[in-house]
C-alpha cells in the first residue's frame, strides 16, 4: 500500500471505527466479541485494498462487510452448539457405550483442542449429519478409512472430555464421582 493509500485509510480508520463498532456492539451485545468482529472487519479491508478487490473502501462498505463477519460468528457458533447437541445426545453404538451429559465449554473446548483431522471428520458427521461414505469423500478417505478416524476421533474426543472433568474436579474439590 502506498503511503498515501495508507494515510487516507487511516482516516477512514478513525472516522469508521465508532460506527462499525456500534453496528456490531448493538447487534452482538457482547463488547469484546464487537471488538473482535471490529478488527476482522478493517483486517479484511486492508486485505481487500492490498488484492485490488475493492474500488473504494468507506463507511458503508465497511459497514456491510461487518454484517457478514457477525453473520459468519451466528454461522459458526449454530455448528458449534449443534456439534455440542449431538455428541451430548448421541445413543451409544453397541461398541461405544460412553453415555455421558457434556458440559457445552468444556466440549466446545476439548473440540477446538482437537487435531483437524479429528475435528473436521466429527463435525462433519455428527453436526452436519453427513453419512459416512460423505464424509469419507470429503476428507479424501475411502470409507474404511473413515470409519476408523471416526473411532479414534470419539476415542480422542472422550479421553480429552474425560481428563478436562477429572481436572476441574481436582481444581474445585470433589463435586460427586
Amino acid at each position: 500500500m502506498d503511503p498515501a493509500a495508507a494515510q487516507a485509510f487511516v482516516s477512514l480508520y478513525h472516522q469508521a471505527l465508532p460506527e462499525v463498532y456500534g453496528y456490531l456492539a448493538r447487534r452482538c451485545h457482547d463488547g469484546q466479541l464487537a471488538e473482535d468482529l471490529t478488527s476482522e472487519v478493517f483486517l479484511a479491508a486492508v486485505r481487500a485494498i492490498k488484492q485490488g478487490d475493492v474500488v473504494t473502501v468507506g463507511v458503508p462498505w465497511l459497514i456491510g462487510v461487518a454484517r457478514h463477519k457477525l453473520a459468519d460468528h451466528w454461522r459458526k457458533r449454530a455448528r458449534d452448539d449443534r456439534l455440542q447437541d449431538a455428541l451430548a445426545t448421541e445413543h451409544a453404538e453397541t461398541d461405544d457405550p460412553w453415555d455421558a451429559t457434556l458440559d457445552r465449554v468444556q466440549a466446545t473446548e476439548v473440540l477446538c483442542a482437537l487435531g483437524d483431522h479429528h475435528r473436521s471428520a466429527l463435525t462433519l458427521r455428527y453436526v452436519d449429519g453427513l453419512p459416512v461414505p460423505e464424509v469419507a469423500d470429503l476428507l479424501g478417505r475411502t470409507v474404511h478409512a473413515t470409519e476408523a478416524l471416526l473411532v479414534r476421533a470419539r476415542n480422542a474426543f472422550r479421553a480429552a472430555y474425560d481428563k478436562g472433568a477429572d481436572g476441574l474436579r481436582g481444581r474445585n474439590g470433589d463435586h460427586g464421582a
